[in-house]
């Protein structure tokens, strides 16, 4: 049975708004009336549903049905998907476990076959894909594009593997995903002639502009940690065809609070065309990923939004192939439980061994996170000493950093961090960017043994400790994700976040999110894997601490 829903209908084609009446029949939009002004029955906007054009749904710590029952509220359609953190854990069964859960719901998943598995051969990861194993992905219809090339380094090099990844992308013209952050000059000239495509990694209008200049689409990022939007946000008044919008990593209380709505409404506020921006936020993915998602146009899938205006982008009502999903603010998406897939094989540690001993050092290696970035810096610091050991230094907000390996046994590796501003206790995670063995930050030995083991025994999840209690949000799938309700599983994190703020004293905007990139080798400066301190810049180890 057809439905007609009326409203001020926004054609990004023709630039044009008009007040008409869509008919829906069989999931697809059947007509497209112009009516006259004074039979107007409302004042509100439709337009094409939003598409995140990069995000990894395992960082939502949410399974895709979980997900899109939170997205579809801020009139998300669709996503452009990178399965690598599941396929760094699970290989290809994490991926088809991406592609299945999100069938179950009515959603718009694009997923890549992740082009990095492992990032680098720098840390211990759980699965390896082949160019064979790409090639088979790349074959599926599920299957939109080759994900973010981290290895840039390989690109610019023809390293072998690498070089076959990308033919098999060119071969089923699928395009390719880019990440290469702070490349520029002839590095990046060449990298994108390699036949990548897009970056979301660029931290500077001038990179990204450089980029833009060669013929390189950019997404503008804002995560939950990497927030990129304001640096460059006014190359979409010069490039409205070549710029899209993406999270990349957004963790559960922040895609509760909202999604892409937000940087549109942000646009606007910063006097951005409307139709650049939805051009951005709805148009471009489509046109580039060669998505099946509805653009508003006769014979078109009916997916689309309601909005109450071009300013705010409050969304009233959310339809996905003809079927109302969301409805001011009420998620209609039905999800069940999910199965359980992992790979963890590590046993429970004990507090020596997270010791460091002092050898003498006059100077210690200290990785400076910062806010809002994924990239560090590199810093020379003088270690405080007690009993021949190097320990946090509390006032000075250095911090000792550890990552242990979680799929096999392995001496714990140690490094020392700044900024996250803990005054007691420790944290700890199972997501820890890309390889995901655990990551632990805290102000004492015996904290950080404890944390570390909360995760050990549930098999995943980010845990919290202080002086007078302890909390943990489990992710038994893939030690990335939970089985449970996406708004029950944001309110346990807003909790544990606020436990890290509130009790440990963590300055943070995101604590957790920002830790789980401590040990993401490919964003320079410096990172620590389970193998050791890591140069981003020179792409191998440093020596002692």
């Amino acid at each position: 049975m057809s439905q007609k829903i009326y409203g001020n209908i926004v054609d990004l084609f023709n630039q044009n708004i008009f007040f008409g009446e869509i008919t829906i029949d069989q999931k697809k939009i059947v007509a497209i009336k112009l009516l006259e002004p004074e039979t107007k029955m409302q004042t509100a906007f439709i337009i094409p549903g939003f598409i995140d054009s990069h995000v990894h749904i395992e960082s939502s710590m949410l399974v895709p049905s979980e997900f899109a029952k939170l997205a579809v509220v801020h009139g998300t359609v669709a996503t452009v998907s990178d399965p690598h953190e599941i396929a760094n854990v699970c290989g290809m069964e994490g991926v088809e476990f991406m592609i299945d859960n999100g069938k179950t719901v009515p959603f718009k998943f694009n997923f890549g076959a992740p082009s990095c598995v492992p990032a680098t051969v720098f840390e211990t990861a759980g699965a390896v894909l082949t160019p064979e194993d790409v090639d088979t992905l790349l074959q599926k219809k599920e299957i939109k594009y080759l994900s973010e090339m981290m290895n840039f380094p390989g690109v610019l090099f023809g390293d072998k593997e690498v070089m076959q990844k990308i033919a098999s992308a060119k071969k089923y013209n699928k395009p390719i995903d880019g990440h290469a952050p702070g490349l520029r000059g002839k590095n990046a000239t060449d990298y994108i002639n390699a036949g990548i495509s897009t970056d979301h990694e660029c931290f500077t209008k001038e990179e990204a502009l450089e980029k833009l200049q060669n013929g390189m689409k950019i997404l503008i990022r804002e995560g939950s940690a990497a927030k990129n939007f304001e640096a460059l946000i006014d190359l979409l008044n010069e490039f409205p065809d070549d710029i899209m919008f993406c999270s990349d990593d957004k963790h559960p209380d922040s895609l509760v609070d909202g999604h892409i709505n937000l940087l549109c409404s942000r646009a606007i506020a910063k006097g951005v065309h409307p139709f650049k921006v939805l051009k951005a936020a709805c148009l471009n993915p489509v046109l580039h990923y060669n998505l099946e998602v509805g653009l508003l146009r006769v014979n078109d899938s009916a997916d689309f939004i309601v909005v109450e205006d071009l300013i705010n982008f409050t969304v009233l009502q959310n339809y996905i192939d003809g079927e109302l999903v969301a409805e001011k603010g009420q998620s209609f998406i039905q999800c069940n439980v999910s199965k359980t897939i992992n790979h963890f094989n590590c046993s429970q540690q004990v507090v020596k061994d997270f010791s460091v001993k002092h050898e003498n050092e006059k100077e210690i290696l200290v990785i400076e996170a910062l806010e809002g970035q994924l990239i560090t810096n590199r810093l020379l610091v003088a270690p405080k000493i007690e009993s021949g050991e190097i320990v946090s230094d509390v006032s000075n907000d250095i911090l000792k950093l550890v990552v242990i390996n979680r799929y096999t046994k392995a001496p714990i590796s140690k490094a020392f961090v700044k900024n996250f501003g803990l005054k007691q206790g420790a944290i700890a995670s199972t997501v820890a960017h890309d390889s995901h063995n655990i990551i632990a930050v805290g102000v004492d030995d015996e904290s950080m043994c404890k944390a570390v083991n909360l995760v050990i025994q549930t098999q995943g999840g980010v845990s919290c400790v202080s002086t007078q209690k302890e909390l943990i949000v489990a992710l038994p799938i893939a030690g990335l994700m939970s089985n449970e309700d996406g708004y029950q599983v944001a309110n346990s994190y807003i909790a544990i976040d606020k436990m890290v703020k509130n009790e440990l004293g963590s300055t943070l905007a995101a604590p957790f999110m920002t830790l789980s990139f401590m040990a993401l080798l490919v964003i320079p400066h410096i990172k620590l894997s389970d193998l050791g301190l890591f140069d981003g810049d020179s792409f191998k180890f440093f020596g002692k601490l």
